[in-house]
């Protein structure tokens, strides 16, 4: 701001003056923020960061997770029947979300260790840009897929679970096709493997059963 209006600007008031850089101020967020895409910063907007809170529910408490279906980022169906028999992990996530990058190679560590003994990983990328979804995968060689939910209508199929906005979020669903846990927010590596390890282990203990 030149001078010769900030001089003006005193001697009409120090109200008037605070409003003035009060909007100076504003406007330099408003660039900073811009830096990363108007519909990520929207989309951020909408959303917030889950509580960190974990939950497991008994067999006989647990309800059917919702039969959803979809394109993945790659552009090919996918259905969550389709991982039928498998414990499965279902992450909500998006790039412009910054607890979801920390908590990635999370994620890609407990689904390494645990996939020979059956436990799938699907991913839901919600009010996200494509593009941005598809290099986050990518950059980090996430190595399973994720379906691209751009309206968030997966994450409304299951807000009995979880918030619809509360990103990243975590469900676990056993090999009944039943939601087993939840995470909601960021989780750790003992979070996620205290989750989902009992529900893998029901597996084993029915098989021994059975022979």
């Amino acid at each position: 701001m030149p001078f010769t209006q900030l001089r003006a600007l005193t001697r009409r008031g120090p109200t008037l003056l605070r409003g003035a850089v009060a909007a100076a101020v504003a406007a330099a967020l408003a660039g900073c923020a811009g830096g990363a895409g108007a519909d990520s910063t929207t989309s951020a907007e909408r959303y917030i960061q889950g509580d960190g809170s974990t939950a497991s529910f008994a067999p006989e408490e647990r309800q059917p997770a919702p039969q959803i279906s979809g394109e993945t980022l790659e552009g090919d169906a996918l259905r969550l029947a389709d991982y039928e028999g498998s414990v499965v992990v279902v992450n909500f996530w998006a790039s412009w979300c910054a607890p979801c990058r920390a908590e990635t190679p999370v994620l890609q560590e407990v689904h390494a260790e645990h996939e020979a003994a059956g436990l799938e990983f699907l991913g839901i990328n919600i009010k996200d840009d494509r593009t941005a979804a598809k290099a986050f995968d990518r950059e980090r060689e996430v190595d399973y897929p994720s379906l691209y939910d751009q309206p968030g209508t997966i994450a409304q199929a299951f807000r009995d679970t979880v918030p619809p906005k509360a990103i990243p979020s975590t469900i676990v669903i056993d090999r009944q096709g039943r939601i087993a846990a939840r995470a909601i927010g960021p989780v750790n590596y003992n979070d996620l493997t205290g989750l989902v390890e009992p529900v893998l282990q029901e597996g084993e203990s029915q098989g021994a059963g059975s022979s």
